[in-house]
Formats: structure tokens, sequence, C-alpha cells
């Protein structure tokens, strides 16, 4: 990891987890832990006609997700984090080359921005334990889950490949660096 640690967090919105997510609970006191540790936090907040208004409940971050002093916001109206929104400039403003990923869903939010970041030269280590989605009709969320960090680990980007980390993990890095 670089000298700055800095944690994007994406979708821990009211609104998205009315529908219910696997293991909630754990995965926002691992999220917790990270942006703690962390020097710069950015939350990715999902906008959309339904529930998801900008200044909604819905919008919200979760009550109980920690939102430390400084933090920065995104606002998105797809999966992927970075189109049509300001993320990319905010990075650049911020001298950020390299980053943690956690938060919902996974095989969409999380899977589109890890995606298109690799693509655009960012270097991403995924939180394998601090990102959650719900039961698809094709597989229960645990499923998604092993099969995402599955597919980031063995994700071909020569010369910037994907890392996925448990959080005690990535943690410990900190740690000593």
């Amino acid at each position: 990891m670089s000298e700055k640690r800095v944690v994007m967090v994406v979708d821990m919105q009211n609104g998205v987890f009315e529908t219910p997510r696997h293991q909630r609970e754990k995965c926002v006191s691992l999220i917790n832990q990270l942006t703690q540790a962390a020097d710069t936090v950015i939350f990715i907040q999902h906008a959309e006609a339904g529930g998801l208004e900008e200044g909604s409940d819905g919008f919200a971050l979760l009550p109980e997700l920690y939102q430390p002093a400084g933090a920065l916001y995104v606002t998105k109206t797809a999966c992927d984090a970075f189109y049509d929104t300001t993320l990319e400039a905010l990075l650049r403003e911020q001298g950020i080359r390299e980053f943690v990923i956690c938060g919902c869903a996974t095989d969409y939010c999380v899977d589109a921005t890890v995606k298109n970041g690799v693509s655009r030269g960012y270097h991403i280590t995924v939180a394998e334990d601090a990102h959650t989605t719900a039961n698809r009709p094709a597989a229960e969320a645990q499923i998604l889950i092993n099969h995402h960090n599955d597919v980031w680990r063995n994700f071909i980007a020569p010369a910037n490949p994907v890392a996925v980390k448990r959080t005690e993990t990535i943690l410990e890095n900190w740690k000593a660096n």
C-alpha cells in the first residue's frame, strides 16, 4: 500500500439495505475498522428515483456506519462509480492512485467499479470479507461473494493485478508501513 491509506465504501445506504444483505452486521463492522484506520475515506452513494433520491432517508448512509470527519462523498447513478461522476477528478485532486474497496453490492456496483478502476490504472485492493450482496435468483449471496473474490484474484491485468485480502491483513499491512 502507498503511504496514504484510502478506503472507498460503495452503496452502504439505507435504501440499498431494504433488500436483506448477507452478513450486514459483520460487513459494517469490518468496513468501520477500515474507515477508522484510513487516512482518506470516500463514500460512494447511489442516487435514483424510487427511494434513493439525494437527501432522502433511503439515500443516507447506514446509521451504524462510521463516517470520519473529512470523509469525501461521490454520488453515482450507475453501477460503476466512475461512470459520469466526479470520482476520477476527486482521486486526481487528492493524488490517489491506489485504494481499498468495500461495500455493496458485490456483483454489481463493487464489481463494475473494480474492473473500471483497474482499466484506468488504479491499484485496487478488495477487502474480501467487507463487501456484501443479496441472494439472487441464480445464486445465493455467499456464493456470489466467493465467486467475485476469485474472479478479482485471477483477473488478468498485466502490471496491475487486483489484490484481494482479508480486512485483518489490510490493517496489519497498514500498521507495518
